[in-house]
């Protein structure tokens, strides 16, 4: 993939295309936006232009020793960090500090990927805003981040902003069918519109078996109100359901999330029609009042997941009031 042909991002690749004609490369940039919209493709094209020893403009040749490395994923100034489980821990700056104190090994720039930053903890942070202050020579940082509001201020400041945006869903749905041609157009088109327009966080959704439990939970939170008691029984067993769904869990507390906004919007437009049938019903169903208690009942439910609270009592509070039954 080269910077050429990652659609849906033109702002993105335009302020990259002029930094690289222009050879002004900053010392360091933070791909900011949402999860799924070619932030880290985008990043890794990046790094192949700028390792190939032979580029044409924007695209790398391919052929070259350096292209070979890096497709091959051995390119040995192409450092990664990723998270060590949830966060990317100082220990990891700390070791990517010791490598940058070294000249680039076969390329005129060594290129460093720190993906998901916004997970940094602040002594991580801490760590890594003292080689921004101060970056060595002949290193090229590469921030990759969902949002940009988990960085210290101080970090974002010393970095070059590229900012990345949802997809029109048409070119969203377009790209799963590509991924995944055996998915009828319909599906694409609707796993498109679930993922907000991110089509890496709809592939994902599609194949951790997220929509099936996003749908059952639409259905029994929609349907007609029954007893009291049998609300319970289903609450209960959902959330028990949700409970152990492991790495599900999160991806569909994010469906919910975009369901309320998009329940919130339709209830100030009520002449808008462009909205689900499941939105429709919502907006009908909740006032803003209830459905932004709803919305809150979701951040206190990713909060507790993110100090590793148990995941079934947060799973039944978080039922318990989509389904109005707490007091």
């Amino acid at each position: 993939m080269s910077l050429v042909n990652i659609q849906g991002q033109h702002k993105a690749i335009t302020l990259l295309t002029r930094a690289i004609t222009s050879g002004r490369l900053a010392h360091a940039y933070l791909f900011a936006g949402p999860d799924g919209v070619g932030k880290t493709t985008a990043a890794r094209a990046l790094a192949a232009v700028l390792l190939c020893r032979k580029p044409d403009g924007l695209e790398p040749c391919g052929s070259c020793p350096g292209c070979v490395k890096f497709a091959s994923g051995n390119h040995p100034d192409l450092l990664t960090i990723k998270p060590d489980g949830a966060a990317i821990k100082i220990d990891q700056i700390r070791e990517m500090k010791k490598a940058l104190t070294f000249s680039p090994f076969e390329s005129e720039q060594r290129v460093v990927l720190l993906e998901d930053v916004h997970t940094m903890r602040r002594e991580a942070g801490n760590s890594l805003l003292k080689i921004l202050e101060e970056p060595p020579p002949d290193n090229l940082l590469i921030l990759i981040g969902a949002t940009s509001s988990g960085l210290l201020d101080t970090i974002i400041s010393r970095c070059q902003v590229i900012p990345f945006s949802p997809l029109p869903l048409d070119l969203a749905a377009n790209l799963i069918s590509v991924h995944r041609p055996d998915l009828p157009q319909e599906d694409c088109s609707r796993l498109a519109a679930l993922a907000d327009g991110c089509p890496g966080r709809a592939l994902d959704l599609e194949t951790e078996g997220t929509l099936p439990l996003y749908t059952t939970l639409l259905d029994s939170w929609l349907s007609p109100p029954a007893s009291r008691a049998m609300r319970v029984e289903q609450a209960l067993t959902l959330a028990m359901t949700l409970a152990e769904a492991k790495e599900s869990l999160e991806p569909l507390l994010m469906l919910i999330r975009i369901f309320l906004k998009d329940s919130m919007a339709a209830r100030t437009n009520s002449r808008a029609t462009s909205f689900s049938p499941e939105v429709l019903q919502a907006r009908e169903r909740w006032n803003l009042e209830r459905l932004s208690a709803k919305m809150a009942a979701v951040d206190l439910a990713e909060q507790a997941l993110a100090r590793n609270c148990n995941r079934g009592l947060i799973c039944e509070v978080l039922l318990l009031d989509l389904f109005d039954l707490n007091p």
